[in-house]
């Protein structure tokens, strides 16, 4: 987590992420820097826009905080007005 605290601190200031940079960092924070895990970070976030990564991640936060919920919500409610229908039909054969 660290590391990508790191770069997120980095791009907030401005500056280049890169291994120098992000190593500073991590020393500075008072930890040992892993460069393999380091390394990593840097190649997976070639190409990545920062900043469209946090917008995205602002946009579903306010959606899920607002009361939005996911589509996967609403299967629960569906499966439940089924099985009352069925327990429904059952009983009316019972008594009909």
């Amino acid at each position: 987590m660290e590391y990508i605290y790191a770069a997120l601190l980095l791009h907030r200031l401005g500056k280049e992420i890169n291994e120098e940079n992000i190593k500073k960092v991590i020393e500075a924070a008072g930890a040992e820097v892993d460069e393999a895990k380091m390394k990593t970070l840097i190649a997976s976030l070639k190409g990545v826009d920062i900043e469209k990564e946090l917008e995205a991640a602002t946009v579903t936060t306010v959606q899920v905080s607002d009361g939005a919920k996911p589509a996967t919500a609403e299967k629960p409610a569906e499966k439940k007005e089924e099985k009352a229908e069925e327990a429904a039909e059952g009983l009316s054969a019972l008594f009909g």
